[in-house]
Order: C-alpha cells, then sequence, then structure tokens
C-alpha cells in the first residue's frame, strides 16, 4: 500500500516519542505517495454524518432552485455540472468533470476591498436548507485546528520550529468544498477521458477529504506510474499536500497526482458525496523554498493562478 493510515493518538497524547513517531511517519509518508490517511484527528463522526447529510438535501433540489445559487469557480455557492475540469491544471484538455459543488470558505474581510472581492467573499447558504449554514461553519472551524495541527507536524518533522508554517495561518484563505458525484443515470455514459474530477494536483499546503468509497473514486498516481485506488477507513480523513506546500519543502514531499472515476455502468445507482477542506496560508504570506530551489512567491498569486486555470469559460 502506497497510502499509509497514520493515528494521530500519540501526537495529541504528547509524549516526545509518540510525537516524534508520527512526524516522522507523516514525513515518510509525504515523501513517498503525498497521501496518507489519519485517525485519531477528533473530529465527531456526528458532525461529519449530519454536514454530508444535509448537503445531500441541497443536491436533490431540482436544478432550477440551485441554480439561484450558481457561481464560477472561486465563488460562494453551488458550482453547476459543466463550470471545471481540473485536468486543465495538467495542460489537458478534458471534458468537464461530472460533478456538482457547494462551495464556501474563509469569510472574514481584511479590509482590501480587492482582497476580500476574491479571497474573503461572504459565504451563500440555501434558505432551502436553512441548518446546512450552522453545521458547515462547525465543520470548517474543525478543518482549520485540525489543519493547523498537521502544519505544527509538517514543521517538526522538517526540524523547524513548531510554528514555522502556522506562524502563516493568522488570517488564512480555504475553501471548504461539498461534492456530489451523480449516479450515471442522472449524468449519463462519461465522454473519453471524463472523469467525476479529472487528474489534478491540489494547489494549496494542506487538503483534508471526507470521503465515502465507491466504484467511481479515488485514485492516486504512484512513483511507478500507475494509478492506484486509495484505500478507505470511515474512520479516517484522506490527507494530502498541494503545490504550494511542495514548493515551500523544495519538492522534499510530493504534491502528487489523482484523479476521481467516473462513475460505473457496473454501479449504476452509485452517488457519492465528499467534503473536502482546501488549506492556504495567509493571503500574503511570502513562501519559498526551505533549500533555495524556487524563487519566492507570493502565496494569493500562485493560488489565483491555478485557480483560473481549471475554470471552464
Amino acid at each position: 500500500m502506497t497510502v499509509p493510515l497514520v493515528d494521530l493518538g500519540p501526537w495529541f497524547e504528547g509524549t516526545p516519542e509518540g510525537r516524534a513517531d508520527v512526524a516522522a511517519r507523516i514525513d515518510a509518508a509525504l515523501r513517498d505517495s503525498g497521501f496518507l490517511l489519519v485517525t485519531g484527528h477528533g473530529v465527531p463522526d456526528e458532525l461529519r454524518a449530519r454536514t454530508r447529510e444535509l448537503a445531500r438535501r441541497f443536491f436533490a433540489l431540482p436544478a432550477e432552485v440551485k441554480r439561484r445559487y450558481a457561481v464560477t469557480v472561486g465563488g460562494r455557492g453551488w458550482l453547476p455540472p459543466g463550470v471545471e475540469a481540473n485536468g486543465y491544471a495538467e495542460g489537458t484538455e478534458t471534458p468537464p468533470d461530472l460533478k456538482e459543488s457547494y462551495s464556501v470558505g474563509a469569510d472574514t474581510p481584511v479590509g482590501d476591498p480587492e482582497v476580500d472581492g476574491f479571497w474573503f467573499q461572504p459565504n451563500t447558504w440555501p434558505a432551502e436548507v436553512p441548518e446546512l449554514a450552522a453545521a458547515a461553519t462547525e465543520y470548517m472551524a474543525r478543518m482549520r485546528r485540525l489543519s493547523d495541527e498537521l502544519l505544527t507536524i509538517f514543521a517538526v518533522a522538517l526540524d523547524l520550529p513548531s510554528g514555522f508554517f502556522t506562524d502563516h495561518t493568522g488570517h488564512p484563505t480555504y475553501t471548504f468544498n461539498i461534492n456530489w458525484y451523480p449516479p450515471i443515470g442522472v449524468v449519463g455514459e462519461p465522454e473519453d477521458g471524463q472523469f467525476r474530477i479529472g487528474p489534478h494536483t491540489d494547489f494549496g499546503t494542506v487538503t483534508v477529504l471526507d470521503r465515502q468509497a465507491g466504484v467511481g473514486g479515488l485514485q492516486v498516481f504512484t512513483k511507478d506510474g500507475e494509478w492506484e485506488d486509495a484505500p478507505f477507513d470511515p474512520a479516517a480523513f484522506t490527507i494530502n499536500i498541494g503545490d504550494l506546500m511542495a514548493r515551500w519543502t523544495g519538492d522534499r514531499w510530493r504534491s502528487t497526482r489523482h484523479r476521481v472515476l467516473p462513475p460505473d455502468a457496473g454501479a449504476p445507482d452509485e452517488d457519492l458525496v465528499s467534503l473536502i477542506y482546501f488549506y492556504e496560508c495567509d493571503h500574503d504570506a511570502r513562501v519559498a523554498a526551505l533549500d533555495g530551489s524556487y524563487p519566492e512567491v507570493l502565496a494569493s498569486e500562485y493560488l489565483k493562478e491555478k485557480l483560473d486555470a481549471i475554470t471552464v469559460t
């Protein structure tokens, strides 16, 4: 298995030996596959299940109702079918991804209208599912705490001061996408090269994914150049890093290609909902490779170019 499972329990228990072991195991996973599963994270199962169930209520609404909340990539609201193709981030022209998303994120303004207008837009919540706002807001708060804890582990794994990365997450940008992957009866037969999410790498520092098992599920691209089904544990989050973190570490760690397979005719009723938290850093953070292998970039400029690349116009 190239995607290992790491129990964070010993890290939170706080013994020097336990924390060092967790940091070493995460370092090894990020060097080898760029992906891992984590348990012992402390996020309640009930919150995960409730957020998913409420999102399903929204996705089950008629299209004309959902359209009231329609936005493009980077907006706050409903991303309809056809607006996103992640394969474009690799320079590959693919058909649009076979999914719908509800997208929210960081919404506390910094006071600069140009910055706030993109990175800290007010979140929009569907009036038809009024409970979703509270559940998703609590979920995002849990994800931010977990992501900062992971960044602290990352720093320890690299023999850096524990706050090396979190010193740059005082007012971070982040996005929470709830993805619905409809069954084949809704989206029809996939076109050649069409996926629920096309092959891509993530863009930020760390991604925390709560996913469901399925035939049309997550695959990870191995060092050997093969696509491998990611292992699944219902108690675990799937963790990976993005391009910004790989750059920060001078590619010591891998921002690994991954994709979500299209719906399969062998499982015609399968529909899945994934909760995906994309964490970044402060919009004005200046990120330079630890080993000097990449020039410094401004985080917000770097990430905006990546987001623009996947937008279908």
